[in-house]
């Protein structure tokens, strides 16, 4: 049986710490190898009590062993503790990097997916789907590139498509497992380099989605607003959605200007038509064929596997 990992450093509250981790164990994880960025979490001793979990906090020590220091920038330490999980001792045939609030969802089973690829595969990417604001089981797919993709993506989003890629309010790009045993492998957030050479041999799962749970409600949203547009998915130097000479914009302009004519209200106008479960939206997505429920069912696997947490 074909044995997978998954490496993360997560800041979040216990309960969503220990939900992540309980669905990729019931997803038939063989090991989890978890970096707590607050060393004082209470996640650590019911993380450290399950066998099938390596769980590091990242105090001083942690930094000085394989950094010399804390690195400033969250995008920084996650490389860093990926690539740490991916030097240890081989426990995995393949392991993958990836958030707190994403999960796999494959169409058979994680195993099974990446059993069938071919024995010359280094790396193979699952794309994401972004859930919707509501009940919490409605999804939007993910929208290949091509020339259709801006087209698409603004017939369903006819006020605020053209500044969010692939219709997605966050990342289109996935996350990458990589094949272990390999030489001068460095993980990134979405990518993974040998040595010069990023993401050898790669293909792309077509029978495994990402699920994201981006923005699970308005108040979840507009709480990591502030911190997104200034340090994380909404940051000044990432790219825009359109070229320049189209008139894009960076979704961190977007906000700002929004933000300075609006105030709060236009922060929630844009919200409800791009990450909201609307009767309107679930139409658009569902006429192009790109909405999915998935029922993930964390409550239920978090008492199965962390049976003393309350």
């Amino acid at each position: 049986m074909t044995k997978w990992g998954l490496a993360a450093t997560i800041l979040a509250p216990t309960a969503d710490i220990l939900r992540f981790a309980a669905y990729h164990i019931d997803a038939g994880a063989h090991r989890l190898y978890l970096y707590l960025d607050d060393p004082d979490s209470d996640a650590f001793a019911p993380l450290k009590a399950h066998p099938k979990i390596r769980v590091q906090a990242c105090d001083v020590a942690h930094w000085q062993k394989i950094e010399g220091k804390r690195p400033e920038k969250h995008q920084v330490r996650q490389s860093r503790n990926a690539t740490h999980a991916y030097n240890r001792k081989v426990e995995v045939d393949w392991l993958i990097h990836m958030d707190v609030d994403e999960f796999l969802v494959p169409q058979t089973s994680v195993s099974d997916s990446l059993a069938a690829l071919d024995p010359d595969t280094a790396c193979a990417r699952t794309r994401p789907m972004e859930q919707l604001a509501g009940v919490g089981n409605s999804y939007k797919i993910f929208i290949p590139n091509g020339p259709e993709r801006t087209r698409i993506v603004q017939d369903i989003y006819p006020e605020f498509g053209a500044y969010i890629k692939g219709g997605f309010l966050s990342h289109v790009a996935g996350k990458l497992f990589v094949r272990t045993g390999l030489q001068d492998i460095s993980v990134r957030i979405h990518n993974a380099f040998q040595g010069d050479a990023m993401n050898p041999n790669e293909i792309e799962l077509s029978d495994m989605d990402l699920a994201h749970a981006h923005a699970k409600t308005w108040e979840d949203w507009i709480t990591a607003y502030r911190y997104r547009l200034e340090k994380g998915s909404y940051r000044a130097e990432l790219a825009p959605a359109q070229s320049r000479k189209r008139g894009g914009l960076t979704l961190h302009e977007m906000f700002q200007t929004l933000e300075a004519a609006e105030g709060e209200a236009g922060l929630r106008h844009f919200y409800t038509e791009v990450a909201t479960d609307t009767d309107t939206l679930r139409a658009r997505l569902q006429a192009r064929g790109m909405y999915r429920e998935i029922t993930l069912d964390l409550d239920a696997k978090l008492a199965r596997h962390f049976p003393d947490f309350t």
